[in-house]
């Protein structure tokens, strides 16, 4: 297996330098994470060393077809590299416009610095569309392509198209929005993005809360409902699930003993003193909080005045988006609060905040975490935050205190550090007081825990986790491929059709011959599916069979004409091709229904959009038109309560495709049809339907039956297919025999 790692940057970066291209490495916590996996995948036998390229924006665009190849040969060669040419003025627009001007403030809850550009937009498909022009310029068939972050959302789905079989599978680094937050994007783009991440067959997110925001988006703007994470599309299975991203633990913990790290500690030590140190080190961003931590230091300086010349505040800026007005707007608040609180506590002998405004390079950044008696790491809002775990894993004196944001998605594993929220000021100018007072037992009781959690839990452990989930749900995939009605079996159902003497077909309607649809009444039979059955009825060895929970009424309304034989309401009614009359294929008692009325009212005016379809012998709540998000939860409430109330009545209590259902025990689809099967001797029978009720057909038919679920999920049917529009094509095909 090769994998293909897919990020908008590559883990280097291409500088002109005197007019020759040099590469230097690239920064940031998904660079570093993936670029450790992929190191460590290298260390183990020949056997077990999986090959790798990565795709990526390499900083730079390159004109010319030969310095173009010339540069991807090079990459390729000295760093499986595989780069992207992108010009500057569409980098600008996708990268400074669509990314972060749209998608990084909405999804990080700032609206209000959300832009809608329809330009930037488009520019964001169009490089969505380079990157995968640029994976099919390398994917062979049996690649693993792993695809990162929220620049390229539309990616897998372009990638599924060119390469229907590839695996894909798909990391979301920032968070995932809620609907409210997410709905605000308009609905074209919000589809396309929601449609183009379930291109992939795994999609990874770092906390369950994302995985839930996520889920709930694909239900209520997309349709899909999900099972456990688990998504069964028209001709997929996708699944969405939760993986922390780690970091590398043993070498931030080993790291701190190196001698470079131990010289610049020694030089922080004899800047600071016997101060008390307070670390704050994040890229500028509004993300991250960095005016509240200062706000929170002054209230601190401010309640707690014997702590003031004993603490300083060392506060590092990381220069980000330059280029974006925001940033610059911040950036110019945090200089001129600095300057603010120093200016009011300080004095000749005594600065209270540290500011750097600059890059740190690793030994560095080490040796701070190290020096330091607490970080504050406070965003307002962060998909993971690895500096965190990277400050706990550095401390391998197990000292030190983590004062950490619960709005970070690493506070859902790192509960043993100081939460809190970062909009409560007050609290965090407390937690800063708790931690630097916190007994020295205490800080290496909870260091302990949660170095333990981070080594054991590492990036490789998370890569390798991603990856193997993702080989399961492709195994997922391949189960159902296997019951799915391929051509050879397709050519074999036909051609025992021919050959019979005798044959029926049994097939439900609604979701079978027919699409679903929101009402009921909309269901009627187009022009195709009526002409297919006619022909079909005209077939003298040919008896075809509607078996539906729909009523007597509606059929003989629609199909009546026919000369077909009818089951309805699921095994109550009987009609057959020469009858003039329905028959009941049994005495049912009705006695219940008015018992139960009261109880499908009350829930439809719980839920609007739901509504009550009362049939001769069996009651449906229907809940299709009802909001996606909160339906599920009141149809398993009434089915709850039915099951729980109601069995001293005989009844079965059905959920089917947006329906509750209510109807005798005694009656169901496969004892309305073992009677016919034991009548005729047929040496061809087809059955097909599309939902639970169906299983109780295919579960009395003869091992020779064919048995088709309309589909791709666990039955009893021998085959599935993805949808009824494959039913119809072969009842097309099977009538013009």
């Amino acid at each position: 297996m090769r994998l293909i790692v897919v990020s908008n940057r590559l883990p280097l970066t291409a500088v002109q330098k005197d007019g020759e291209i040099i590469f230097q490495e690239s920064v940031g916590g998904l660079v570093t994470g993936i670029s450790a996996y992929l190191n460590s995948t290298q260390n183990g036998p020949d056997a077990e060393k999986m090959d790798y390229i990565w795709i990526g924006w390499p900083g730079i665009n390159v004109s010319g077809k030969e310095k173009k190849e010339e540069f991807k040969k090079r990459t390729l060669n000295e760093y499986k590299c595989h780069p992207v040419f992108i010009s500057d003025k569409v980098m600008d627009k996708f990268y400074n416009g669509f990314c972060n001007k749209t998608i990084w403030p909405l999804f990080h809850y700032f609206p209000t610095y959300t832009a809608y550009d329809m330009e930037t937009w488009k520019q964001y498909q169009s490089v969505n569309e380079s990157f995968c022009e640029a994976i099919m310029e390398v994917a062979e068939p049996n690649d693993l392509i792993w695809i990162h972050d929220y620049q390229l959302m539309t990616l897998p789905k372009m990638v599924r198209k060119k390469l229907p079989n590839v695996k894909i599978g798909y990391f979301h680094h920032i968070p995932f929005p809620a609907f409210e937050m997410f709905r605000l994007l308009p609905r074209a783009w919000g589809e396309d993005i929601l449609e183009g991440l379930l291109g992939a067959d795994l999609i990874g997110f770092h906390t369950h809360t994302y995985t839930n925001y996520f889920l709930t988006n694909v239900l209520r703007i997309s349709g899909y409902e999900h099972d456990m994470g688990q998504i069964i599309m028209d001709n997929r299975v996708v699944k969405a699930d939760t993986f922390p991203m780690g970091i590398d633990f043993d070498k931030f913990n080993n790291a701190g003993k190196k001698s470079e790290v131990l010289e610049e500690k020694r030089n922080f030590e004899n800047t600071f003193g016997k101060k008390k140190v307070i670390v704050s080190i994040d890229r500028l961003d509004y993300s991250k909080g960095v005016i509240n931590r200062l706000k929170a230091f002054e209230i601190f300086l401010d309640k707690n005045p014997i702590w003031r010349e004993k603490v300083v505040m060392v506060i590092v800026v990381v220069p980000s988006r330059v280029g974006v007005e925001s940033y610059q707007l911040m950036k110019r608040q945090i200089d001129e609060f600095v300057g603010k609180i120093n200016g009011n506590y300080g004095n000749i002998t005594w600065t209270p905040i540290i500011y750097q405004y600059k890059y740190l390079s690793f030994a560095p950044l080490l040796a701070l975490y190290n020096v330091s008696d607490a970080i504050l790491v406070t965003p307002l809002r962060d998909g993971m935050n690895l500096v965190a775990k990277e400050y706990v894993a550095s401390r391998y004196d197990k000292t030190g205190m983590l004062i950490l944001s619960e709005m970070a998605g690493a506070a859902e594993e790192l509960g043993e550090a100081i939460i809190i929220n970062p909009n409560d000021l007050f609290a965090l100018a407390d937690a800063i007081k708790q931690a630097i007072e916190m007994p020295m037992e205490e800080q290496i009781r909870r260091n302990t825990i949660l170095q333990k959690r981070l080594a054991r839990y590492n990036v490789e452990k998370w890569a390798t986790d991603f990856i193997h989930s993702l080989h399961e749900v492709r195994e997922e995939q391949i189960r159902f491929e296997v019951k799915r009605l391929v051509d050879s079996a397709r050519v074999q159902l036909i051609e025992d059709f021919k050959i019979a003497k005798k044959r029926v077909i049994f097939s439900d309607y609604d979701g079978t011959l027919t699409a679903i649809v929101r009402s009921p009444e909309l269901a009627a039979p187009n022009a195709e599916i009526l002409e297919i059955i006619k022909r079909l009825s005209e077939q003298e060895a040919t008896d075809f069979f509607i078996v539906s929970g729909r009523d007597k009424e509606f059929l003989q309304k629609h199909l009546g004409h026919l000369n077909i034989s009818f089951i309805a309401e699921h095994g109550v009614w009987l009609k057959d091709k020469t009858d003039t009359e329905w028959k009941m294929i049994q005495p049912i008692s009705t006695d219940w229904k008015h018992k139960l009325l009261p109880l499908f009212e009350l829930y439809t005016d719980r839920l609007p959009g739901s509504f009550v379809e009362e049939k001769d012998f069996s009651i449906a709540w229907h809940y299709r038109k009802a909001e996606a998000e909160s339906a599920p939860a009141y149809a398993q409430a009434l089915f709850d309560s039915l099951n729980t109330h109601y069995t001293k009545y005989d009844l079965q209590v059905l959920s089917g495709s947006k329906v509750i259902e209510v109807r005798s025990a005694s009656v169901n689809k496969g004892n309305a049809i073992v009677n016919y099967l034991g009548k005729k001797e047929y040496d061809f029978i087809l059955t097909m339907g599309d939902d639970w009720t169906d299983e109780d057909m295919f579960r009395v038919l003869p091992e020779e039956a064919y048995s088709i679920k309309v589909g791709i999920i666990p039955s009893l049917g021998k085959y599935n297919v993805h949808t009824y529009n494959e039913i119809v094509e072969l009842l097309n095909e099977l009538s013009l025999v």
